[in-house]
């Protein structure tokens, strides 16, 4: 049996709430991408060049 999980009408009300909400939508977009790829494909060289990120970034927020 081939069941649709969600509604027509609520992936239209989504569509629409991305196009009003483009930079919350973008982030978001971009946070998903960023946890699937640590959780999934990310070796020890990639984790540590995210720390390195986080970490300067970390300070930039932290300074201004």
């Amino acid at each position: 049996m081939n069941e649709k999980k969600t509604t027509d009408s609520q992936i239209k009300a989504s569509r629409n709430w991305e196009k009003k909400n483009r930079k919350k939508a973008t982030i978001a977009s971009y946070r998903r991408t960023a946890r699937s790829f640590i959780r999934n494909h990310a070796n020890e060289e990639d984790i540590e060049e995210l720390r390195q990120l986080l970490h300067e970034r970390e300070k930039l927020i932290k300074e201004g």
